[in-house]
């Protein structure tokens, strides 16, 4: 695999607000880019609805699906990835930016991505990307405008400052900057684009390709989306937190008790902390990730927490791993109001016990933990919070283990054992079988004794997916799930499916069920699943469900009793996390732009 950067810029000869007002528009690139045909939203999103979808269709007849995944108006910049495409840029992420030229009233577009292709690939990706989309895009946008106004486009003036371009491409029009892959040498003078480094160096490309060939040459028959654990689990919302008693008689908090937010020292470049609140008495200094406001992973900043000292029921932990799950992008983009920024998200950690307040018998000081609930807060050096939601870590279960597996690990041990408690000899299905919870349901149905068919959206995840323990893997790019389920079973279809997909998969589940059949409904990766009539399940008297973490996991007493069947799962070698990345606590951002841009396997840890 290489990483590619891919930048490009442009002067339009429009004002910035007018630029913006169309670059907004996240349905709007039908009205100006020569290779957009049609576009629309789905579900009939707003058009500047942070983590809505555009599916859209270039004039060959391609089909591609995008999503909003930031939009920043102060800063006129939106971040976007690709969900579908007919040509194979994994991990691709792009933003878009205008800058108003100090010049004249003149606007400097930049437009940026990564992705990651195979290394073969990497020279006539970045080349395609280079002049077919951003290219394209500028020159179209220099027109749009130019026909829009009374002045005639102009060549580009030279960037704002602070900005830098490399040598133009020898032709008329716009100036724009270099395209290679990571590690490939730059014009002398020519700056890298400002992106989150990726945890591990690419490998260069440094022969030269043939000429990129045309969106439609790129395009994979049968392509479908891409399933991903964009909600594995059921998020508890802020009024069910409320109506949830906890030991110690917290409540809902968006975060440690008296949470304080500092500026911290000397940030990163580019980074910016942020300051609210004041510290508390007894409070001690953490550094932290701090969300500043709702956005995409670049509102990730530095910062510091001013940490309570434990109250009542409660205790204070110092945190060595840090798990990273979907929920926390949807705290930080504001999609469940879990989090008010400036605040840190995060729901999911292991450490070590530093102090316990009053009434806390089964914590000590010393004493190795993890927990994964709400409140939010678990991105940070320390934290303060209520003693039942934490758990004593045997001594033969390490901390990134721990990090890694806890709410993944709880959730398949109350789907397997609770929602449906599966026996053996059933057949079940697991949709998004390569993702975090996907592996340890296969894992762990196939050493109860079922038969385990997962789908997957490529043949990697299939290989995964295979090694733990589905029997049958079904490539939706290939083949119909419905069809391998009803050809393994003889017609009879499957015991109980779990399904983390939603909207694109929910009918077809009940589809395949087998007659008293059970569709566990637990996640929605590709949208809610809607409104069904009920009375049509009776043709299959099929039981549906769709099961809420925190109602499984509110209870004390019960949350050990699970705990120690996950444990004891791990300790026999039933379940094994695989730990797909790992980056230390400061890169929380490029964490989250590599989880949306569903360039993560299995399960993400921060190490602190």
């Amino acid at each position: 695999m290489a990483t590619v950067r891919v930048r490009r810029s442009a002067v339009v000869d429009a004002p910035v607000a007018a630029v913006w007002a169309l670059l907004r528009d996240f349905n709007a690139h039908d009205r100006w880019h020569p290779a957009v045909a049609a576009s629309r939203m789905e579900g009939s999103q707003p058009v500047d609805r942070v983590s809505g979808v555009r599916a859209f269709r270039l004039r060959d007849g391609a089909a591609l699906r995008e999503r909003l995944i930031a939009l920043d108006d102060r800063a006129r910049r939106l971040t976007y990835t690709i969900l579908d495409a007919p040509m194979p840029l994994d991990g691709y992420v792009a933003t878009l930016s205008a800058t108003p030229v100090t010049d004249g009233d003149r606007t400097f577009l930049e437009w940026e991505s990564r992705f990651d292709p195979l290394a073969a690939d990497a020279a006539r990706l970045a080349r395609l990307v280079a002049e077919d989309i951003y290219e394209a895009g500028l020159a179209a946008l220099q027109r749009h405008f130019s026909a829009a106004g009374s002045r005639p486009a102009r060549p580009a003036a030279p960037p704002p400052a602070g900005r830098r371009e490399s040598a133009a491409l020898g032709q008329p029009g716009p100036r724009f900057t270099d395209a290679s892959p990571e590690g490939a040498a730059r014009p002398a003078g020519a700056e890298a684009p400002v992106v989150p480094a990726a945890p591990t160096a690419a490998a260069a490309v440094a022969a030269e390709e043939p000429e990129a060939a045309s969106l439609r040459r790129w395009a994979a028959p049968g392509a479908e989306r891409e399933e991903s654990d964009m909600e594995i689990f059921t998020v508890v919302r802020r009024a069910e937190i409320e109506a949830t008693p906890v030991r110690g008689g917290r409540g809902s908090d968006d975060g440690p008790r008296a949470l304080a937010v500092t500026r911290a020292p000397e940030p990163a470049p580019g980074r910016k902390a942020v300051t609210a609140g004041r510290a508390p008495p007894g409070a001690i200094e953490a550094e932290a990730v701090v969300v500043e406001r709702h956005g995409g992973p670049e509102v990730l900043v530095a910062g510091r927490v001013m940490v309570p000292p434990p109250g009542p029921g409660e205790v204070r932990l110092r945190q060595t791993v840090v798990g990273v799950n979907y929920i926390d992008v949807y705290c930080r983009t504001g999609y469940f109001d879990l989090l008010k920024p400036p605040g840190v998200p995060g729901m999911e950690a292991a450490g070590v016990v530093l102090d316990v307040g009053p009434g806390v018998t089964h914590l000590s000081p010393g004493d190795r933990v993890a927990y994964a609930c709400p409140p939010v807060g678990a991105y940070a050096v320390a934290r303060t919070m209520d003693a039942g939601l934490v758990l004593r870590l045997p001594d033969d279960i390490d901390d990134e283990t721990a990090a890694a597996v806890l709410l993944k690990g709880l959730t398949a041990e109350f789907l397997l054992h609770q929602v449906h408690a599966v026996r053996p000899g059933e057949v079940v299905v697991v949709h998004a079988a390569a993702g975090g919870v996907g592996l340890l349901l296969c894992q762990w149905a196939k050493a109860l004794g079922a038969a385990v068919i997962g789908t997957v959206s490529t043949e990697e995840k299939a290989d995964l997916a295979r090694r733990a323990g589905a029997d049958l893997v079904a490539v939706h790019a290939r083949e119909d799930f419905v069809d391998v389920v009803r050809e393994a079973t003889g017609g009879r279809g499957a015991d109980v499916i779990y399904d983390a997909i939603g909207r694109d998969s929910f009918a077809r589940s009940l589809s395949a069920l087998a007659l008293r059949g059970h569709l566990v409904s637990y996640g929605q990766a590709s949208g809610p699943v809607g409104s069904h009539d009920v009375a049509g399940w009776a043709s299959r008297s099929a039981t549906v469900s769709r099961p809420n973490y925190g109602h499984y996991t509110s209870d004390p007493a019960g949350l050990r009793v699970m705990a120690d069947r996950l444990f004891a799962a791990l300790r026999a070698g039933i379940v094994s996390p695989l730990i797909g990345g790992r980056l230390p606590l400061a890169a929380a951002a490029e964490a989250h732009a590599r989880l949306e841009a569903r360039a993560t396997v299995g399960s993400t840890v921060l190490t602190v």
